[in-house]
């Protein structure tokens, strides 16, 4: 076989600079795209976020389109099954049940996403000190056992049953209440985001950048703050999508049991535990707030899978 002469070749295109001035505008892809196009190929996540978004659209703004208040009582009405004028029916007191859910909503949501802060920032903060600075480790990891030892709910009743009254009478019984809730929570779940950014800490000290940091007398809270932390981000943001999702179980369990909110102040396991006495003749009253509870666990839980799969690189192939 022999070659072709360089005469025959045929001539290679010169490059189209209308692509090329194009592509010099295009401005550059960060990290947040390539999460973003993974998470769109998880069908479970996609789908979860708009359940989640319906929730919060149906909380937050369904009042402000639904004519009838959650607190109005209208003794005629009580006792109604669903209909045109109350979809939801009405309660013992002849109170829209619609309106309730959507107030219940909105302290539930509000609870979840507090505690999950607040857990997120004491988990945060333990696990990143315990895993960069040796001498602190042991001590803080021991507290990290001594609470994952504790029994959760019965330490949540009797938070709630020796500080509900003080906090009540010092910011009021609705806020002092959510104050108690959150706090609550919050610091009895921050364990295991502890011990996940622990471990992943330990291992980003040893990384060349951290050790080229440390050699030219760079700041401990300067490493923490600009390379350790933005490399913890990804585990953070999972375990904060399921802390919302155990928040809103835990103050659903806890005004189920009858210490959470006031029973006139309505969240979603009030209204279960209300309706449970008219389960014979009105069941929708525990099933309806139980499949919204349901739903936006659900949800939560297949945005943080999905979160999962999106910031791993070994998952992206990146």
């Amino acid at each position: 076989m022999t070659d072709r002469p360089a005469s025959d070749m045929e001539p290679i295109a010169p490059p189209d600079p209308a692509i090329d001035a194009a592509a010099a505008f295009r401005p550059p892809r960060n990290q947040w795209w390539d999460v973003w196009d993974q998470f769109k190929t998880h069908r479970g996540a996609l789908v979860g976020m708009v359940v989640f978004i319906a929730i919060v659209l149906f909380c937050f703004a369904g009042p402000f389109l639904w004519p009838h208040d959650a607190g109005h009582i209208d003794i005629r009405s009580r006792n109604q099954g669903p209909s045109w004028a109350h979809p939801f029916g009405t309660d013992q007191l002849g109170r829209d049940m619609l309106a309730r859910m959507m107030k219940g909503g909105q302290v539930s949501l509000a609870v979840g996403m507090a505690a999950m802060a607040l857990s997120i920032l004491l988990g945060t903060l333990i696990g990143v000190l315990a895993g960069f600075f040796r001498r602190i480790d042991g001590p803080l990891m021991r507290l990290t056992d001594l609470f994952l030892s504790l029994p959760l709910l019965p330490l949540l009743l009797v938070m709630a049953l020796l500080f509900r009254q003080r906090l009540s009478s010092i910011f009021g019984v609705e806020l002092g209440m959510f104050i108690l809730i959150v706090t609550a929570i919050g610091i009895t779940s921050w364990m295991q985001t502890a011990r996940i950014v622990r471990g992943d800490v330990l291992a980003l000290k040893e990384r060349e950048f951290v050790l080229a940091a440390r050699s030219i007398g760079t700041p401990a809270r300067r490493i923490i703050t600009r390379h350790v932390l933005p490399n913890v981000l990804s585990p953070v943001m999972v375990s904060a999508t399921l802390m919302i999702a155990v928040a809103i179980i835990t103050e659903s369990a806890l005004s189920f049991l009858g210490l959470g909110f006031p029973p006139d102040f309505p969240t979603w396991g009030r209204l279960v535990s209300d309706g449970i006495d008219h389960m014979q003749r009105h069941p929708s009253r525990s099933i309806l707030p139980g499949l919204f509870i349901s739903l936006t666990v659900l949800s939560v839980n297949y945005i943080g899978d999905g979160l999962r799969d999106a910031l791993d690189p070994r998952i992206r192939g990146r």
